[in-house]
Order: structure tokens, then sequence, then C-alpha cells
């Protein structure tokens, strides 16, 4: 085995967004992109020699192949330890819980998350760090400036090693373990949930679910969880094998990809729960019977009934949630009189949070809930929140949320999507919106008058950093908004997310649907950016 220096040159379009580099298999598999990026990723850690790693993925096409390359270029530069699941499967919160568990000093994470598989679809890699979460700004920002000076990489001339084998190998000097991903992370579950009340839930005759895997990473984790160890019936987990296209499927938890779910929910045997995960793990969609419950609802509700499970029977630190998630949570933490922080969107932004102890429960209205046991959001997690709250409190997911919103009023939510659009085009138009944002306090938009209208900027009370252009606010005097922003997760052309938001409390208007209940301020939202007139678009891709 020999160390081969390879030179490179600089490769354009390799800056890691909120969840890092994503781009198309085919851009990932041209000769030396992904080894580009993989030594800037090094690069950026600087000495790498004695350092120890974890390295895993979601299983998509093109999953095995990195793993074996990055494996290879981790012994070359010095790695002294890398910690892989087995078949190079590892879900992001599992990776999380691998990297605190053993102290590992950050993970490889394979994943393009909720983004299509298959050779003809999306590939990624982030960074984790010591904590367990990805990188902070500045670690993304020494990755990039790495990629614009790079001008060799390392790898070992060595041939690929069995990763379906469970033990240690070495390459190099560096010792490869590769280990079950399921094990540590279902052990952790085991130690925050009542298992016990759990299981006699799920083994009640009344009782019937439907988890979700979308033939994705989760799959392995359900089966072990709920119907091994908690004893569900068998096939309580569907499409749980996961498949490197994601049996063709669009590995997104929502009520537009979710099918098999959502017919099962309606069925002629109606189910009492259901729930889906995506591609990598770590987003959710929870569902009652006859009731979608939103992802910024039940963010709220696990912070409300928090003591009602074992690890956080002695309260919550405190709560977070991203700037476009709906202030419903923010209500809650008013009433338990502890702090609740408003981030931009990404999970980084809350691992200084947890780090500093400041917060314990933190959520995005994409799906995506997660607590201080790791430092990514994490599916399963909220899934089985979600059982032990119903199995404690002895009452349905739809009762829940109703019992919930009497309380303290309910916030119409949603967000309207508009995928690979233009990229210059949705640029343009939040840049002209973003130009009349002080001219816009005190007009009436679609019989709602602005109070304010901001470019969001965010101060990180921990370190002081400072995240600014996170998102166009139009806030109105009655308590709605709306919130424009582009999202850096898809790889075609750019993809415009509008969200809005109201809040009531009268009792009588608590059960309308929202896109009723919000027409009036979807009508000035698309009146205000012109987005069918610029973009050619008349309904979004998406809703949620």
């Amino acid at each position: 085995m020999s160390v081969v220096r390879v030179n490179t040159q600089p490769l354009a379009g390799q800056k890691p967004g909120t969840s890092g580099l994503r781009k198309t298999v085919a851009e990932f598999s041209r000769p030396g992109y992904l080894e580009n990026f993989v030594q800037s990723i090094f690069n950026a850690l600087g000495d790498c020699s004695g350092k120890s790693l974890a390295l895993g993925g979601d299983g998509r096409f093109y999953n095995r192949q990195a793993a074996q390359v990055i494996l290879r270029m981790a012994a070359a530069n010095g790695f002294s330890r890398v910690v892989v699941g087995r078949g190079a499967l590892l879900s992001t919160p599992a990776a999380s819980c691998i990297i605190r568990k053993y102290g590992l000093d950050g993970g490889i994470v394979l994943s393009a998350s909720h983004n299509p598989g298959g050779p003809e679809g999306d590939f990624g890699i982030k960074f984790n760090g010591a904590n367990g979460g990805p990188a902070p700004e500045s670690v993304s920002s020494a990755i990039h400036a790495a990629t614009t000076r790079l001008d060799h990489y390392l790898v070992l001339d060595t041939p690929d090693i069995d990763l379906d084998r469970l033990g240690t190998v070495t390459l190099g000097s560096t010792t490869v373990e590769v280990i079950d991903p399921v094990a540590d992370y279902a052990d952790l579950m085991a130690s925050l949930f009542d298992f016990p009340r759990i299981a006699s839930l799920l083994g009640h005759r009344r009782f019937h679910m439907c988890f979700d895997a979308m033939h994705a990473i989760t799959g392995p984790y359900a089966l072990e969880i709920l119907e091994r160890r908690l004893g569900a019936p068998p096939g309580t987990v569907i499409n749980a094998v996961p498949l490197e296209d994601f049996g063709g499927g669009h590995p997104d938890p929502n009520l537009a990809h979710a099918g098999d779910l959502v017919a099962r929910m309606n069925g002629d045997e109606p189910l009492a729960f259901g729930a889906a995960s995506d591609g990598d793990g770590d987003r959710n969609m929870v569902l009652g019977s006859g009731v979608f419950i939103n992802p910024c609802d039940s963010l709220a509700i696990l912070a409300a009934n928090a003591t009602a499970i074992p690890a956080y029977s002695g309260g919550l630190a405190g709560i977070a949630r991203s700037m476009p998630t709906s202030r419903a949570v923010d209500r809650v933490a008013a009433d338990l009189g502890i702090p609740c922080f408003e981030t931009p969107t990404g999970w980084k932004f809350f691992g200084n949070l947890m780090d500093a102890d400041r917060i314990t429960l933190c959520g995005e209205e994409s799906f995506g809930t997660g607590s201080s046991h790791v430092r990514e959001k994490d599916g399963l997690w909220a899934v089985l929140f979600w059982l032990n709250l119903i199995a404690a409190l002895s009452k349905p997911a739809r009762t829940i949320l109703r019992e919930h919103w009497q309380r303290y009023g309910r916030d119409y939510f949603t967000r309207h999507d508009y995928e690979a659009v233009d990229a210059d085009k949705a640029a343009a138009l939040v840049e002209a919106v973003r130009e009349r944002l002080p001219e816009l306090p005190g007009q009436c938009l679609g019989g709602h008058t602005v109070q304010a209208a901001d470019d969001f900027c965010y101060t990180d009370p921990v370190d002081g950093s400072v995240s600014a252009g996170q998102g166009l606010r139009i806030l109105f005097t009655d308590g709605a908004r709306i919130v424009y922003r582009l999202s850096g997760t898809g790889t075609a052309g750019a993809t415009l997310r509008v969200y809005y938001d109201s809040y009531q409390r009268d009792p009588a208007l608590l059960e309308l649907a929202p896109q009723r209940a919000l027409a009036t301020l979807i009508a000035a939202g698309d009146e205000l950016a012109g987005i069918s007139r610029l973009l050619g678009r008349t309904q979004p891709d998406v809703i949620t």
C-alpha cells in the first residue's frame, strides 16, 4: 500500500450549503469531483494525523463507491480510526449518535436527504463536527476556501474493503471499524423513552399504526425498534428495505410523496397513527386518524407535553425554531416561562444553543424536530416521542392536537414550494421584494395591514456570529406573516419557498382547512412578489 499524490485543480461550484454539498450523481461521479471536495474537508481540518472519523450514508446510488474512496483518502491523510456503518449505511441522526458516543473528531455523512436518488438522481456529502452536528459557518467557509486553492489530493493505493462484514480491518495505518449501524441508535432511543409503555400501546388490539420508511435508510432502524424491541405487528413498517433509487419514489415525508402511508390512513380500516421518514432519517411526518399534524404544531405539542417523557421529565432548558416555522411553539415557551430562540433555517444554528445548554427541543417547519440527545434532527425520535405521548396521556393523536388548539389557539400555517424555477428569475423576484421592504409598512395587502418588513438577520447569542440575508419577512398588524426564501437543498434551478401563517384564537374558527384560512394572505403574497407573472407558475409544485 502506498500513498498516491494526484495533481488536480479547483472545480467550480463546490460551496457547501446549509446541508453540505448536493449535486447530481452525474456531477459527483465526474473524475476528481468527489476527491477534490473530500480533500478540501480534510485540508480545512488541518493536520488529520491521529484523528477519528465516522462514515456512512443513506444508501442512495453512489453511496458505496463514495465510501470506499473516502476510506482510502482518510487513510492517506493520516486518520487513525474510521467507524463506518455496515454496508456504508448510517442514518443522519445515527451518525450524530456515533460521533458523540465514541468521542470521534467528526464524521462524513453521505446523503442528499429528501432529494430523489438513483443514477439520474442526487447525491450529497457533508461534514459533521465533534459535537455530532453539521459544520458551523466557519468550518463550511474554510472548506469552500480550500476548494478554491486545491492543487492535489491524497489517496491510498489499495483495493476496496468488505463493508458488509462487522469487525476491524486496516488500511495502511488506519483502523477501519465496521459496526452495526442500528444498535447504538436503538439503545439511545431506549434510554430516552418509556419502551414498556409504548410496547403496551402497540400491543393493544384497538391501536393500529403504520410507519413508512419510503425505501430509505430508516427502514432497518424502524424494524429493529418498532417491530423487534417494541413488539409492533409484522408489517407495521412498510417500504422497509433501503434501495439505491428509493424504489423510484421521492423520499420526502409529506402528503404529496408518502402515498402508501396516506392510502393506508384513509383505507377501509383506518389507522390510529401513521408516520414517515425521509431519505436519511432526519425528517418526519406524523398523522392521526383523519388528521395531518403540521410540523409546527407537532413541535409545539411535544414541547407542551415534554414532562410526560422520561428523558424530559425535569423540564426543558429552552426551545428554538427556525424563522419560517410558525410561532406556535413561542406560545408554549411563554406559558412554560422558558426561552424561545428564532434562528435561520439550518440545523447547525441549533447546535450552538444545545452545546451551551440553552435549549432542549428544537424544530423546523420542513418536517424536522429534535432535541439535545444528538445534534441533528431525528425523524424516528419524533415518532417515538408521539407514541410515548399517546400512551402516557391515554389519548389519540387527534385529540391531543385539538386540545392543544383549544388551550393555545391555532397558528394556521402553510408552505408553498415552487421547484426547479429559473435561478435568475427567482433571484430577481426576491431582490425586487427586498427593494420594496422599506415602503411596505402601513400598506394594506389583501386586507392585512403591514406592520413591519425586513430581511431576517440572526446574531448567535452564544458566539456572537452574524448571519444576514436569511429570508424576507412581511409582518402584519393582525399577527399574520409572509416569508419569502430561496432554498439551497435542490440541485436543479432554484426553489422558491413562500411561507404563510396567521394566528386564530376564536374556538369556533379552529377547524378550517389551512388553505382556506390563509386564502387572502396567499393571494397577497402572490401579488406582492408577482409569482404568477414573473415565474409563470399558476400554482406551487408542493403545498405543505
